[in-house]
């Protein structure tokens, strides 16, 4: 077991074990102590690098993808700029104008983004109240809706990814308000065409987690069962749906 352990060490590692192996020998009339023990055990080297998080809300090494000013690192699906309405620090949907997706594309990482839902027309119910979504890599929804007081299907209400897994609970706030989500996207692999791991996210809906590290069955598909099909790192997106939800503080941090 120590033989396993020392051969997946990193040469600055495996240094630092054998001096302190060296050390045993140095003291081998009285045996070494607790502290050489210890040592055995310690690496070094990498050193994790200094992330700043006092400064602004956003962390230091992150990606600003919209912080109220425009959408220059957007683009509508379609081709072209992004058409969404940008005022007063957020952007909203412009319902009939598409979708829009990063220009940057990414695998791995770290989103933040801030949504909030409008007054909403009582008359309408379910998925038609105030529907929006965020998909990574194109691919794979995380619902957003106005799931406050408004019942739908389980694993389409706020916080599912859409169609496969319901959220462990509802941490939906009223429309008008706010809301936060913080998603961890690890993204499939492939080896050719043949999957050779699945994707998996975990996502935090105002700071309470509702997936925790959950197994994606593949893209989101609104009909039918998802399959996956291979493909490489793509852009995040957000959806128009048809309704004003409104988005503000997007982040992303590769990973």
């Amino acid at each position: 077991m120590l033989n396993q352990y020392f051969n997946q060490l990193n040469a600055t590692a495996k240094t630092v074990v054998v001096s302190s192996l060296l050390c045993f020998t140095v003291n081998a009339a009285d045996g070494p102590t607790n502290y050489q023990k210890a040592q055995v055990t310690e690496v070094w080297q990498p050193e994790p690098a200094i992330v700043d998080t006092h400064s602004s809300a956003i962390p230091s090494d992150a990606e600003v993808l919209f912080t109220g000013d425009d959408l220059a690192q957007w683009q509508s699906v379609k081709g072209g700029p992004a058409n969404w309405t940008v005022d007063n620090g957020t952007v909203t949907v412009k319902p009939g104008s598409g979708d829009i997706k990063t220009k940057n594309k990414y695998c791995d990482v770290q989103l933040h983004l801030e949504w909030k839902t409008p007054t909403p027309d009582l008359k309408k119910k379910g998925q038609g109240r105030n529907n929006s979504g965020v998909f990574f890599q194109q691919r794979y929804e995380i619902q957003i809706l106005d799931s406050y007081q408004n019942r739908t299907y389980s694993n389409g209400q706020a916080g599912s990814v859409y169609k496969q897994h319901i959220p462990l609970v509802n941490a939906t706030r009223p429309p008008e308000t706010w809301q936060t989500y913080d998603i961890i996207f690890n993204a499939p692999r492939f080896d050719g065409d043949k999957l050779i791991k699945p994707a998996y996210v975990t996502v935090l809906h105002n700071g309470v987690l509702v997936q925790n590290h959950v197994q994606l069955q593949g893209p989101t598909s609104y009909i039918g069962l998802p399959q996956y099909k291979a493909h490489g790192c793509d852009s995040i997106k957000l959806q128009d749906h048809g309704n004003f939800v409104s988005y503000r503080n997007i982040w992303v941090r590769p990973l």
